[in-house]
């Protein structure tokens, strides 16, 4: 009886199995999720392999083909340890894949067959043991256990894509762009964009957080949209990696004149499941972070959430001398000299909320909401000497001038877009629209005191400048890419940008309570920038050989009302813009590089008002109305060779040229109502430009335990300025150095250590500044160049708890106090020599934990249809 019992058990389970399988249970019914797989990726070595993809896939009948086809089922990466694991699995049809890499792909089918000795009924004689041991074998096999799956090294895929992973993160070669994976940058862990820019090959980032692209100020995108959001307002946390587009081609925005673009990739859950990471950290000037996100994934949603605040506590010290020649004829020359001291309490928040819905395999609808919130408290104290050389006397005075501000700034972005792939692969359309805009209101108090060279009081004034102003932005782009062919491609794309900008700024007299306008002080505007845009591109190779040829028109035009009575409007023409990228593929994995691209920059508002800002009597500025556009024409041509084990080295040439260049000038005026000739900064078409130059990149594994990457950018650059009566700064023969280390230690440790330098350089054109008050640099383009400087960082890590899910991290800005910026200008009748030093060693501590669970069912949905999305539509 009991071998009876225990065979019909067998017989019945049998039954219930095999009636789902595939022509055995009729249409529509579902193979049982019941199984189970785990194993281990290991390399060559036997050593794991960590972040591998591991996916299973499913055949499903596609009705709009007819056919079966390949869809995905489940997916993870390897752990740390190398492991991974699937439950809930159909006990046939599935096929598992993993790649990684620098590895050739391994598949492998997978069905559950129980070991049975021949039907589902014991043998004759078969006892109540051996009928036992037959159910334990297929239950076992319901539980599979694929154990250590050796990879093999694929050296022509490692060509192919030329990626390379390092700590610090992955450099990835594209034919038009670099992009470096900084999620693992422990540096720049708990700030901001600014210092995840300082640790990122190629770009240079001055004393103020401005970023410069081969010695231009470069276009800042978020997920390739345009953005009015400046890198300080985008913590570093929230960064996955950074795309550095050097020359960009016609698929990008043809504004922006001599600078490439950087595209900074937000995180973003690409896992079925959940994950998250929270985060906290202090500074050793009292500033704070604090902050998480969390995502979640689960059949046909897709939901990521951020939330970030940042405190800062920043302390700049420096000193500004200026020297210039009056032309009066009772005074030879005046000299001045400031020691400034800038502290600044600020905050701001980030908020982010993230919404994919998979509509169809093939259909995915996108929509994002972004909220900023930034307060900022500078308060700045300076010493002033002046000593005013007469033919026949000296008056020298002395004063102080001690400004505090506050200034808010509250931001909304919302992004909605749908992406379509059709049935071919790579066939897809794509359309959405990037709205983001802000208001901003500033409130600044200044006093100035004056006395004689004996300290005697002379007179005091006290001033109050309040501002408010809003912007908006608004994006609407569609792309169409079609691959007509194995080795054609086609791209095209319609956009259109508009922008507009209110500003409202007024300066008071104050006298008690008493607040008296200054007309003459004040200045209120407000400006419509719009550009329309279609490009097409075209992609082929003939083996070895690939191109891609590309062609993009642009028309602009703006208006803009300036203290309600002075109007200004110009329109822009169509202009043509073409750019060509050439590759080659040699053999022993090299690769040759060229293209081409032809880019413009247009005046924008507040070069153009002709309003004089003498907020700060030392530093006065004036836009110029009869600006023109610039027009640059970019070559470049780059090698690149993998040797070793994924050792990288990226050698590149280029040239830019530009006509009608876009620069700050200093120009000499006599003011009649003051009887003295006055310094004042503005800006002027000069007649050209050019600047060529060759950049070294390596990325190299030297030992197990460490690998760096090298980046040194020689150049030579001059703007003529014959068109100009002023002396121009002589051509520069200049060098940029960064190089980034990364050590890995016993017990989880990891140290990391940055160290850059800068050779004396001509100032960067275009360099972006505030409007109104002082100077936060220095605002001579063609007159002037930056002293010689470096700087060094060091941050320690140490990773902890299952998983290594917990992280503290040590860090240090400016370790030796030498990140000093020191920027010269000068004209024929001016000299100026202006020195900052901002938060040398700063010293974080950040702590951070992850968290989540792969493959959960989250939203208790039972069609097991629901995990079947398309692979197209998921990264893993």
């Amino acid at each position: 009886m009991k071998r009876i019992f225990i065979a019909a058990i067998l017989s019945m389970l049998s039954t219930c199995i095999f009636a789902q399988f595939p022509g055995g249970g009729g249409k529509g019914k579902q193979i049982p999720g019941i199984g189970h797989i785990y194993g281990k990726v290991i390399d060559s070595a036997g050593k794991p392999v960590l972040q591998a993809s591991v996916v299973l896939m499913q055949g499903k009948f596609d009705s709009a083909s007819k056919k079966i086809k390949q869809m995905l089922f489940k997916g993870a990466t390897t752990e740390t340890n190398g492991e991974f694991s699937f439950g809930d699995l159909p006990l046939l049809g599935l096929t598992l894949k993993i790649s990684a890499v620098g590895y050739k792909p391994y598949e492998q089918k997978i069905s559950f067959q129980p070991k049975s000795s021949g039907g589902n009924a014991p043998a004759a004689g078969q006892n109540q043991q051996g009928g036992t041991q037959q159910m334990s074998n297929m239950m076992s096999a319901l539980d599979k256990d694929l154990g250590d799956i050796k990879l093999q090294p694929d050296e022509a895929n490692t060509l192919q894509t030329v990626t390379v992973t390092s700590t610090s993160g992955a450099l990835k070669m594209d034919i038009d762009k670099k992009t470096f994976n900084v999620d693992k940058n422990i540096v720049s862990a708990g700030g901001t964009a600014v210092d995840v820019m300082k640790n990122v090959p190629s770009l240079q980032v001055d004393i103020d957080g401005n970023v410069k692209l081969r010695n231009a100020t470069p276009q800042l995108y978020i997920d390739g949209r345009p953005t009015t959001l400046t890198l300080d307002e985008i913590p570093a946390d929230a960064i996955q990696s950074v795309e550095v587009i050097t020359n960009p081609s016609a698929k990008y925005d043809a504004s922006g004149g001599n600078a490439g673009i950087l595209n900074i990739i937000l995180k973003k859950n690409k896992k079925t499941g959940y994950n998250g990471n929270i985060m906290a950290g202090v500074d050793s000037r009292g500033g704070y972070n604090a902050g998480g996100n969390f995502s979640v994934r689960q059949g046909k949603i897709n939901l990521t959430a951020a939330l970030m605040a940042n405190s800062r506590r920043s302390l700049t010290k420096g000193t500004t001398e200026q020297h210039y020649y009056p032309d009066t004829l009772n005074i030879k020359d005046v000299r001045s000299f400031q020691n400034t001291e800038s502290r600044n309490n600020g905050m701001f928040m980030f908020g982010r909320l993230g919404l994919d819905y998979f509509i169809t395999n093939r259909t995915t609808l996108s929509v994002s909401g972004t909220k900023v919130h930034g307060e900022f408290k500078p308060a700045t104290t300076s010493d002033i000497s002046t000593d005013s050389n007469y033919y026949d006397h000296v008056v020298s005075l002395t004063g102080n001038r001690l400004s505090t501000s506050n200034r808010t700034f509250n931001g909304t972005g919302l992004q909605g877009g749908i992406v379509h792939n059709f049935l071919k692969d790579g066939h897809q359309l794509t359309a959405d629209v990037n709205y983001f805009g802000g208001k901003n209101d500033g409130d600044q108090f200044i006093t100035s005191n004056t006395f004689d060279s004996g300290g005697n009081f002379i007179s005091t004034s006290r001033q109050r400048q309040l501002s408010d102003g809003k912007n908006s932005f608004v994006t609407i782009q569609t792309d169409y890419t079609n691959p007509i062919t194995k080795n054609l491609k086609l791209e095209a794309g319609l956009r259109a940008q508009i922008n507009k900008l209110d500003n409202n700024n007024q300066t008071y007299y104050v006298k008690g309570s008493e607040l008296i306008k200054v007309p003459s002080a004040g200045i209120a505007y407000s400006n419509t920038n719009n550009v329309y845009a279609a490009y097409g591109t075209i992609t082929s190779s003939i083996k070895n050989f690939g191109y891609q040829v590309g062609l993009r028109a642009e028309r602009s035009d703006y208006t803009g009302v300036l203290n309600d009575t002075g109007h200004f409007a110009n329109n822009y023409p169509i202009s043509l813009f073409p750019s060509v990228f050439l590759s080659y593929k040699l053999g022993n994995r090299q690769e040759l590089q060229a293209n081409f691209s032809r880019r413009i920059n247009r005046p924008n508002f507040f070069q153009l008002i002709p309003y004089t800002d003498r907020s700060d009597s030392l530093n006065i500025t004036r836009g110029n109305p009869d600006l023109k556009p610039e027009f640059t024409n970019s070559f470049e041509a780059s090698y690149s060779k993998t040797y070793g084990k994924n050792n990288t080295f990226l050698a590149s040439i280029y040239y830019k040229h530009t006509k009608d260049l876009i620069t700050s000038y200093y120009i000499s005026e006599y003011n009649s109502s003051l009887s003295q000739t006055e310094q004042i900064s503005t800006y002027e078409n000069a007649s050209s430009a050019y600047s060529y130059g060759l950049e070294l990149t390596t990325v190299n594994y030297a030992t197990k335990w460490w690998d760096f990457n090298l980046n040194v950018n020689l150049y030579k650059s001059k703007i003529n300025t014959e068109n100009l009566d002023e002396v121009s700064q002589d051509a520069l023969l200049s060098w940029f150095g960064k190089w980034n280390n990364n050590f890995k230690l016993p017990a989880n440790f990891t140290i990391q250590l940055s160290a850059n330098y800068q050779s004396k350089t001509n100032l960067p054109v275009n360099q972006s500044r505030q409007m109104f008050g002082p100077p936060q640099s220095a605002l001579s383009s063609s007159q002037g160049y930056i002293k010689p400087y470096w700087s060094a960082d060091i941050a320690i890590k140490k990773t902890f708890f299952k998983n290594q899910a917990g992280a503290l991290t040590l860090s240090v800005n400016d370790i030796f106090r030498t990140g000093a910026n020191e920027q010269i200008s000068y004209t024929e009748d001016f000299y100026q020599d202006y020195y900052r030093l901002n938060n040398p060693q700063l010293v974080r501590l950040n702590f951070s934990y992850r968290f989540g669970k792969m493959d959960v069912s989250l939203f208790k949905r039972q069609n097991k249809n629901q995990s079947s999305v398309d692979q197209s539509q998921i990264s893993m």
